[in-house]
């Protein structure tokens, strides 16, 4: 096994940002633009990284390290509306800082320490039907982590 994504969380938002344009401290134009951000976040565990011996003569599975986890979050923003006109251009620098913002915004929005714990309970779940066939074959399983008490192992 390499990767196991343990826990996804998909969300999105709408956002208005709207840009006025002053000359001599008075509104003279403005425009608007609506975002629309679909954000990914994953807990991942590098299971490459989790280190066991195998004790067959004491039939013993011993869990010396897990991974820590990978926490990946991904938003990518869809402009749905923009209020531009002949004479009041939207700049590609304006589209870019308001995509940027949108992004900005999706990434703090996601709370990481709530999916590193719920991603560390689902590991857990999954790791103990994992070890289903240790305990099959009569080994008993040894946590040196001190991580996977969770599993009244």
């Amino acid at each position: 096994m390499n990767k196991m994504v343990v826990i996804e969380q998909n969300t999105s938002s709408m956002q208005k940002t709207k840009m006025g344009y002053e000359f001599l401290g008075k509104e003279m134009t403005s425009n608007s633009i609506i975002t629309y951000t679909k954000t990914n976040a994953q807990v991942s565990y590098d299971l490459n990284k989790m280190k066991m011996k195998v004790d067959s003569i004491n039939k013993k599975l011993i869990i010396t390290e897990l991974p820590d986890a990978d926490i990946r979050i991904t938003p990518s923003v869809e402009i749905q509306s923009m209020d531009d006109s002949f004479f009041n251009r939207i700049s590609e620098k304006d589209i870019k800082n308001v995509t940027q913002k949108a992004k900005d915004t999706a990434v703090k929005s996601i709370n990481e320490n709530q999916l590193r714990t719920e991603g560390r309970k689902q590991l857990m779940e999954n790791l103990n039907n994992i070890f289903v066939l240790a305990k099959a074959l009569n080994y008993t399983i040894e946590d040196q982590t001190g991580k996977l008490g969770v599993l009244g192992l």
